[in-house]
């Protein structure tokens, strides 16, 4: 073996497992999970008191650095937030996605997957001065080219990704998302559909989604949100998670409100992943990072072994990458080692309202392909 973690509370839900353990790696995967591991050629390193997880997985980044506005750097993102796996939900169209491939995903030690926006050039438009929705453009759509691109590059390529609503899509309601779908069905991809205010209405944009597409936003606050003024969760988001749409969160700037969270959970309707959307406009608030936004389901009353499901195997099944968000032996070898700090910590939603937290977690580095990769 070439690393071996000893001694953590290993948490992964995807085989059941909450105990302590050594987590060994070899030649980039995991290898061995055990009472005791012992190696002569292995680095150890002790993680005792500490939490390892899978590696995190951030269904909802934005990544492309330098070719859009909104783009982070994914390597000093991941370092401090325990991401191993950035997916990023469509900063790149069919126009501009070789780029983002070739200037920072290639480069990336960090893995970045990506939803493939049906726009030609992506969320171009997004700053603090300038805020077009690429979607009002119908001319902007470019389902051929999306097509062509998404099937040339199927090894980093997950989804289709469309932003609907008065914001992203203005007066042209649904009709991006038609879209989009019809690249989805072309390629045989799942689709991942951006909501905001309307129009379209909640209702309209999931009764159009297929099982395992994505919704995201989907704990925003009204208008659109999926709870009601009684604090029920809306028929139509029932029926839809029953048919097998998946609810992710994408915090982000304006989508994530503690009071819809508080119903939806009190309704016993976890998200199926959590995720931050982190981007130029919030990764200093109100999202931050995706341990933040782990953290404060945490405060809401989820136990930590389904917020880390939520961040793990949850996002590798919306992926199909079942390699990922997982600890089991040939799995991919990356981990995250986290801890639970108590104490008393301010949180605040999209519409500035504060949560006091008892818990919070927090990220201490990372294993990438079976190899530790320590904060900066």
């Amino acid at each position: 073996m070439d690393l071996i973690l000893r001694g953590g509370r290993v948490i992964d839900p995807s085989q059941g497992l909450d105990g302590i353990r050594d987590v060994g790696f070899a030649n980039g995967k995991v290898a061995a999970i055990a009472t005791r591991l012992d190696s002569p050629s292995a680095t150890v390193r002790d993680v005792s008191g500490l939490i390892v997880s899978p590696g995190l997985i951030d269904l909802h980044t934005h990544v492309y650095w330098g070719g859009t506005s909104l783009g982070i750097d994914a390597e000093e993102f991941c370092r401090t937030s325990g991401v191993t796996t950035a997916v990023d939900t469509g900063s790149a169209g069919p126009g501009n996605f070789m780029g983002f491939r070739k200037h920072v995903i290639e480069r990336s030690e960090v893995r970045i997957l990506a939803y493939l926006h049906v726009s030609h050039a992506g969320i171009y438009g997004f700053s603090n001065t300038v805020m077009v929705g690429e979607s009002e453009d119908i001319r902007l759509m470019d389902p051929v080219t999306a097509a062509e691109v998404a099937d040339r590059n199927r090894d980093v390529i997950v989804g289709i990704k469309v932003r609907v609503g008065r914001h992203a899509s203005g007066d042209q309601g649904v009709a991006p998302l038609t879209i989009a779908l019809q690249v989805a069905e072309e390629t045989g991809l799942p689709l991942m559909a951006h909501i905001d205010e309307p129009p379209p209405s909640y209702e309209e944009v999931i009764a159009m989604l297929r099982p395992g597409d994505v919704l995201t936003h989907a704990f925003r606050p009204f208008p659109n949100s999926p709870a009601t003024a009684q604090g029920s969760v809306k028929p139509a988001v029932l029926a839809a998670r029953k048919r097998g749409v998946l609810f992710d969160i994408g915090h982000g700037m304006g989508s994530f409100a503690f009071k819809t969270a508080r119903a939806m959970l009190a309704n016993g309707f976890a998200p199926d992943t959590i995720s931050s959307d982190v981007h130029a406009l919030c990764i200093n608030g109100p999202a931050f990072d995706q341990v933040t936004t782990m953290s404060k389901f945490l405060c809401l009353g989820m136990s930590l072994p389904d917020v880390i499901k939520a961040s793990t195997e949850n996002a590798a099944f919306a992926l199909k990458r079942p390699e990922l968000g997982s600890l089991k032996p040939g799995s991919v070898g990356d981990a995250t080692i986290l801890s639970v700090d108590e104490g008393k910590f301010d949180y605040v939603d999209v519409v500035g309202e504060h949560l006091e937290g008892r818990q919070r977690i927090t990220s201490h580095g990372v294993v990438i392909g079976g190899r530790w990769w320590h904060p900066a």
